[in-house]
């Protein structure tokens, strides 16, 4: 059995930023835009009007700012409201591939490694650019990597199931080195004409390198245990898939074939389900003290929660870094990003924990410690 760490991690961002500002404009022209056109419907009371957004709304839902994206010319278009990208060929890397490739790039260099160092890479994502070929393979070839890999798809928790899964093949020795990577197009699956939604999520990448600690180049940090959970639950749902064209209604433009979520359900079930989660498996271990909690980048009222709950106060400053003002929701490369940004500072011995969660519900936590 040997000890797997993570050396390196990196994060690829858009260099395409939107803030709240720019999309409540946005937003709100396409409300009006709707409003207009079904006048009659809404004076009739068959129709309830599209509401107005505002910056305020947003960052008191969510505390969110702005968010990076692949493209912003067509979320601000209020006859488009999506992302607007190019159709490529399939002798082209894929735009997933592309930014999977920055982040392990990144990521490799901070581990002293080559692309050709690594056996095993996992891509988990919330949606894959397509359903086959593994867009994992694109990416081993890109990198040069050796041996195999594969998707993994558990939506907001995808980065933490990739990791345990890649530190468990490393301790039992059936691969040496492995890289785990998270490229997020979110802006793509959302519904940026619902006001209850449309300022969640944003678009990144992230890469972990994971090997045996005596392989280390440099620092790292232990991984002492994961731990994993999930329970299922139709408050956050994407019914978008390969069978929607065998169904009268599948090619229609259906509000169900983006992101959905009853969020104050969510709030409800998850915010307990994570703190029991996280406290469990700390007690498991027998970790009393926690330095640093790199959580999934959903919500900020969510995340103050589950950090006091966890920690039996009010985390203190740096504690429980948030990085979703800047970034919004990333699906499963929020708590890698804040990883990835806030942990060079912990000393060694001092402990941390990454944990995500989301549709599923699902929730993964892995426990680390600074060599």
């Amino acid at each position: 059995m040997f000890q797997p760490a993570i050396t390196g991690s990196g994060v690829f961002t858009p260099d395409q930023v939107i803030t709240n500002d720019e999309l409540v404009e946005s937003f709100n022209a396409y409300a009006d835009k709707m409003n207009a056109q079904n006048a009659d419907a809404i004076a009739a009371g068959d129709m309830d009007p599209v509401p107005h957004s505002s910056s305020e709304f947003i960052f008191k839902a969510s505390g969110i700012e702005q968010r990076h994206v692949l493209d912003k010319s067509g979320v601000l278009d209020p006859d488009v409201m999506h992302p607007l990208l190019r159709q490529r060929g399939d002798d082209e890397p894929g735009v997933m591939t592309e930014m999977a490739v920055d982040a392990c790039t990144k990521a490799l260099t901070q581990a002293g490694l080559e692309g050709s160092d690594i056996d095993l890479v996992i891509c988990a994502a919330s949606n894959m650019e397509r359903a086959y070929p593994a867009v994992a393979i694109e990416i081993q070839q890109d990198l040069g990597a050796q041996g195999f890999a594969f998707d993994m798809n558990v939506a907001c928790s995808s980065a933490t199931f990739g990791i345990q899964a890649a530190a468990d093949m490393v301790r039992s020795g059936s691969v040496r080195r492995a890289i785990v990577v998270n490229p997020e197009i979110c802006s793509g699956h959302l519904e940026w004409r619902d006001r209850d939604c449309h300022f969640i999520f944003g678009d990144v990448a992230t890469a972990t390198v994971i090997e045996r600690s005596e392989d280390a180049k440099g620092d790292y940090f232990e991984i002492i245990s994961t731990r994993c959970a999930t329970k299922f639950s139709n408050n956050i749902r994407n019914n978008l898939g390969f069978l929607r064209r065998s169904r009268p209604d599948g090619v229609d433009d259906r509000r169900d074939m983006q992101f959905m979520q009853n969020g104050r359900k969510v709030f409800k079930e998850v915010v307990p389900m994570v703190s029991a989660h996280m406290l469990s498996h700390l007690e498991a271990e027998g970790v009393s003290d926690v330095r640093r909690l790199w959580l999934h980048q959903a919500n900020k009222s969510m995340n103050d929660f589950i950090g006091k709950k966890v920690m039996g106060r009010t985390p203190e400053t740096g504690e429980q870094p948030n990085i979703l003002q800047d970034y919004a929701n990333t699906s499963s490369a929020g708590s890698i990003i804040a990883f990835s940004k806030f942990s060079d500072d912990l000393q060694p011995g001092e402990y941390g924990m990454i944990c995500s969660f989301g549709a599923g519900y699902s929730v993964g936590s892995v426990l680390v410690r600074r060599h």
